[in-house]
């Protein structure tokens, strides 16, 4: 028998102020039609000026519990995603379990920035495969629009705030790719690459800072390592582009999303595409895609998926899992 990290239920949660491209106009050498031209992107969602990241996932983390039919009492650990957590410390994670009335198991954050939700599925399903937990909360939740700077339209018509959750619960399998679940993953990071995707402070430097980027050299890397990753994780497992139903990117940019479907020789109609909706959400963004997704009703029980995403450090990595 083999141990799987099945996602039981899933949900996220979008702030209720809506931006459209067009307000951007007004303060910025920009334009609609310059921004879903470089971006795809058409809108995007800011949280409320009381609204903290721990706010966003706890509404993410709630979706996700109804939807597996259970209570915040049946879970046994929270892995959060995040770059821009409430405070310098205790974790984002810790808020969230406070917020849905948890005093037991446990709860921490993972930072990746965009890589961060890959990361943390990986963390959670090895915590389920070793037995440190049977049902784990996987969050992605993010406050970009707190790191940007507003003169730089190259970077902050980009990013958004939201956040998405799933629950993972350890099922028995027969350890071959029939089975649902979580089936392979892959993880890196090179710290070369630093300074193409940053934020400009922090604690040391005792500053906020704001988010840099070299928007080409990201673009360029991006494609290359998100095709890359995706076919690691899928040779791990003996499985080819040919047996997958989807992909679920990370929502940076479309030209991002179309140029690994295209390496990875996958037609864009098995691509869940929510970046026009909700621009870089960071951490937050593949599970709000796989949220989306489901609502849709592009993705099914039984379904194969692929998941990858890139993010400052540079990180990347892939997931491949059966709904």
């Amino acid at each position: 028998m083999t141990t799987r990290a099945v996602v039981t239920g899933v949900g996220h949660y979008l702030p209720a102020r809506v931006v459209e491209n067009s307000e951007f106009e007004a303060s910025l050498d920009t334009s609609d039609a310059w921004i879903r031209t470089r971006s795809g992107i058409e809108r995007r969602h800011f949280a409320a000026s009381d609204e903290t990241t721990s706010d966003l996932a706890t509404r993410a983390a709630q979706a996700a519990l109804a939807d597996a039919g259970i209570t915040p009492g049946d879970i046994d650990a929270i892995v959060l995603a995040t770059s821009t957590a409430d405070l310098t410390f205790p974790s984002a994670a810790t808020m969230v379990q406070h917020a849905l009335g948890m005093t037991h198991g446990f709860a921490f954050d993972v930072q990746a920035v965009c890589a961060g939700f890959i990361y943390a599925l990986t963390n959670a399903n090895a915590l389920i495969v070793s037995g440190q937990a049977q049902r784990v909360l996987v969050i992605g939740a993010e406050t970009f629009s707190r790191i940007m700077d507003w003169q730089d339209r190259t970077t902050c018509v980009l990013f958004g705030d939201g956040a998405g959750a799933l629950v993972l619960e350890a099922r028995a399998g027969t350890g071959d790719t029939g089975d649902r679940g979580i089936l392979s993953a892959d993880l890196n990071s090179d710290g070369r690459y630093r300074d193409i995707l940053y934020v400009d402070g922090g604690v040391s430097t005792q500053t906020t800072g704001f988010l840099r980027m070299q928007g080409k050299e990201v673009f360029r890397h991006a494609v290359e390592k998100l095709a890359a990753t995706a076919e690691t994780a899928m040779a791990r497992i003996g499985m080819t582009p040919d047996q997958i139903d989807w992909i679920v990117p990370h929502q940076a940019n479309i030209r991002i999303i179309q140029g690994t479907a295209k390496k990875l020789g996958l037609p864009m109609s098995r691509v869940v595409v929510t970046v026009q909706d909700h621009g870089n959400t960071s951490a937050a963004s593949i599970p709000l895609a796989l949220s989306v997704g489901k609502a849709r009703g592009q993705i099914r029980e039984g379904d194969v998926i692929v998941t990858e995403a890139i993010g400052g450090g540079l990180a990347w990595g892939a997931v491949v899992l059966r709904w």
